[in-house]
């Protein structure tokens, strides 16, 4: 069995960096959080970690998720603020009583295990929340004096719904998967979306396979939709009709964007969303660079 990872478009740049672990023997663990990490750091992505889109109070709120398919364990962090590399933190979670910290415990907890600090809200994602603020003639400061934060909310909140996942299958078989996000931008404060539930935004099984999502998080936490993907591949349904049929449930909601990526446990995969023109990426231990390919397209 060759060795792979897939990931959502935005992580294309990122999969060398798992599949020299998994080259030398590394896990699949391994392999995905160093994939998030690569992501966490790069700052033209605005939709993860460092230069991620702030709430609607200009602070970074970042969610992050990793789970084991082998041992079913996973750790997850929510609207952790003033942290590097969420993931790291969400996976050094894993080794504690718990499976999800959020909020100032997330904060806590980072600095206690002496995750890096640092300030996620670079000079241009401020420059973006202040244009989309004075779009409706809003300020920071009338933001932050705001009685009632939903109804600017509502006018500014950005439909830029990215994030990034990736699912590796190393050498043994084993299996994991992992989702890291600053959310959607301009959000309401401490908004969580599907990205740190385990079972919604990312979910894998050894035996199975794995899925994770991006896009309007809350149709995935309505369908649960990772863990539902991976229970349809454990019933012997093929990557490409788990994940059109991902797409096709989330229609049934709310026709919002929505983007699915699945792999199997023999190494197949595929991806579907509602929107066209999308790609996913993916790369195995044979390929000297990473390739993409079209997501396949459910409307209805």
């Amino acid at each position: 069995m060759t060795p792979i990872i897939v990931a959502s478009g935005n992580g294309a740049k990122a999969l060398p960096d798992g599949i020299r672990i998994l080259r030398r023997g590394g896990s699949a663990l391994d392999a995905v959080e160093a994939c998030a990490r690569y992501v966490e750091a790069d700052v033209s992505d605005v939709s993860v970690g460092r230069g991620g889109l702030p709430n609607i109070l200009g602070v970074v709120e970042l969610d992050a998720s990793i789970v084991d398919g082998t041992t079913h364990r996973a750790g997850a962090v929510a609207a952790l603020v003033g942290f590097h590399h969420p993931i790291s933190v969400a996976r050094r979670v894993m080794d504690t009583p718990h499976m999800l910290l959020v909020g100032d415990g997330a904060a806590r907890f980072a600095a206690e295990i002496g995750a890096e600090k640092i300030q996620n809200l670079t000079p241009s994602t401020r420059k973006l929340w202040i244009e989309a603020l004075a779009a409706v003639g809003a300020t920071p400061a009338s933001v932050r004096r705001a009685k009632k934060l939903l109804p600017i909310v509502k006018r500014v909140i950005a439909k830029r719904l990215g994030t990034v996942n990736f699912i590796a299958l190393d050498r043994k078989g084993n299996i994991a998967s992992a989702v890291t996000t600053s959310g959607w931008g301009y959000k309401y404060p401490g908004r969580v979306g599907d990205s740190p539930i385990v079972g919604a935004g990312n979910y894998c099984d050894t035996i199975a396979g794995g899925a994770c999502c991006t896009g309007y998080g809350e149709l995935a936490m309505r369908n649960l939709t990772a863990k539902t993907a991976v229970d349809r591949l454990a019933e012997g349904m093929r990557p490409a009709s788990v994940a059109r049929e991902a797409i096709m449930d989330a229609n049934a909601l709310d026709p919002a964007p929505f983007n699915i990526v699945v792999l199997a446990a023999d190494g197949t995969h595929a991806s579907a969303t509602n929107r066209a023109g999308r790609q996913y990426a993916f790369m195995d231990t044979s390929m000297t660079e990473t390739a993409t390919k079209a997501r396949l397209v459910a409307r209805e």
